[in-house]
């Protein structure tokens, strides 16, 4: 299955935001780079025909990314669309007529995750899981309990190398490069553990609120929507042990150690929040207990990182939108020159979004007599080649068949174990003010002397500039 290319694409939700958003603009970018080649199925509930279809494609493209008149002429020619209820056996009938020669079709449930077990089931009844692949999009489970029922479901009807789970933060070229950087230089090496590192923060910050997803917010929060799966993706990426070779379940068995290597959460580890003015948002509860910011305090309990806090935080309403990543190395053991603070250790930061770039901040001597220093930042910033966009990568990924970048399924539970003893209202909701921080209450989870590092709206800011 794994050489062999998909023949077909299916997607359920043909005309949700999902599609209109991504699905659409992927389809006519690898179109584009003569990368797609197949029938597209469009199927959903929504009582439209293929003209309707069309136009929807159309707009999407308009919106999101530019509409390409060449590709989309393919897209069009090639898109058909099936109109079913998802429980009834004649929608998948219909779908097996739809595929007619294809033998192989990559089925992508862009669906809410309720769906999934009347989908999955329907296909398997009409035999449309033979050969095939299937693409679901987070949240895989809503915890360590429903994640093992859903991969349960899923491996009754599709083996584990069928099935694609898909985190698209995994497909974004800066966190791509944060695994490239480790494994492609020596020189972090000697470094990378706990004799140099004091701690490593991550901070996923944005400065907008609901945008009318209120609904659907007020059903997981940022714990649910962020940190059980791209937070702690990235701790993976940065803590994992190289892999033994280039074979893509050898770098996915290295993330599942690292994974299993992180400490269960507790309580005290972790500080909720939510911007004033959540509950007035449209469909959220008046008297919701979602967290719209979450800060955490992580251990890994490998012989290389014993001893080095990890820290996270992500919320919304924040002052800036910025994903960055702070890796802090400890001082040198003695103050030859001038005295050196805490706040001027040396570092590495990743810039992730929305601008990229990667720095090391050091010291250097100011220009005089005097033998003082002063804090100096070297960075690099990846030049603009023809990146992909995050969809288009994971879906020409899956038609190959590649599993690289998608999420394997006992790092899905071990991901959920990590974060499980904390959901649920164990943990009070501390309200914070817009374009702040979020509430006060998040330094207590940090350990001795340190301080949270807020990004800087640009990336080019050093350290030791005001936060």
């Amino acid at each position: 299955m794994r050489n062999l290319d998909s023949d077909a694409f299916v997607f359920f939700g043909a005309t949700g935001d999902l599609a209109y958003k991504q699905i659409f603009p992927a389809l006519q970018a690898m179109i584009r780079r003569g990368h797609f080649n197949m029938p597209i199925i469009g199927l959903a509930r929504s009582a439209r025909d293929l003209d309707q279809l069309r136009a929807r494609a159309r707009e999407s493209l308009e919106k999101h990314g530019g509409l390409d008149s060449g590709a989309f002429a393919v897209l069009s020619e090639r898109l058909q669309y099936v109109n079913g209820d998802y429980g009834s056996e004649q929608t998948f009938r219909d779908l097996r007529k739809a595929l007619g020669g294809a033998s192989r079709p990559l089925y992508y449930f862009a669906i809410p995750p309720d769906l999934f077990v009347t989908v999955v089931q329907g296909l398997a009844s009409a035999g449309c899981n033979k050969d095939a692949r299937v693409v679901v999009e987070k949240p895989f489970g809503r915890d360590l309990a429903s994640a093992q029922a859903l991969n349960r479901l899923l491996l009754q009807s599709f083996p584990e190398s069928a099935v694609f789970r898909i985190d698209h933060y995994l497909g974004k070229e800066p966190v791509q490069n944060l695994l490239y950087f480790r494994f492609a230089n020596s020189f972090l090496e000697p470094i990378w553990n706990s004799n140099y590192v004091r701690s490593v923060q991550v901070t996923m910050a944005e400065t907008f609120g609901m945008e009318g997803r209120g609904k659907f917010y007020d059903e997981i929060g940022a714990i649910r929507d962020v940190v059980q799966n791209h937070m702690l993706e990235v701790i993976a990426l940065l803590t994992m042990e190289a892999p033994t070779g280039r074979d893509p379940d050898a770098l996915r068995d290295e993330k599942q150690r690292a994974f299993r290597a992180m400490r269960p959460l507790t309580p005290g580890d972790v500080v909720r929040g939510r911007f004033h003015g959540y509950r007035k948002e449209d469909g959220v509860a008046s008297d919701s207990q979602v967290e719209t910011f979450a800060a955490i305090r992580l251990h890994i309990d490998t012989w290389r990182w014993a001893g080095v806090p990890f820290y996270i935080r992500a919320g919304k309403r924040m002052p800036v939108t910025a994903t960055e990543v702070l890796v802090e190395l400890k001082r040198p053991p003695q103050e030859v020159f001038d005295t050196i603070t805490q706040r001027q250790a040396n570092y590495v930061r990743f810039r992730l979004s929305p601008n990229v770039s990667i720095a090391l901040g050091a010291r250097a001597k100011m220009p005089g007599e005097a033998i003082v220093g002063e804090d100096v930042e070297l960075v690099v910033r990846p030049g603009s080649g023809d990146e992909m966009m995050p969809y288009e990568r994971l879906l020409g990924d899956a038609i190959r068949g590649d599993p690289l970048l998608f999420v394997r399924e006992d790092s899905v539970e071990a991901a959920w174990g990590v974060v499980d003893p904390i959901l649920g209202n164990v943990t009070p909701v501390h309200e914070y003010e817009a374009n702040t921080w979020g509430p006060v209450e998040t330094e207590q989870i940090m350990s001795g002397d340190d301080r949270w590092h807020n990004p800087q709206p640009s990336a080019e800011k050093t350290l030791a500039a005001k936060e």
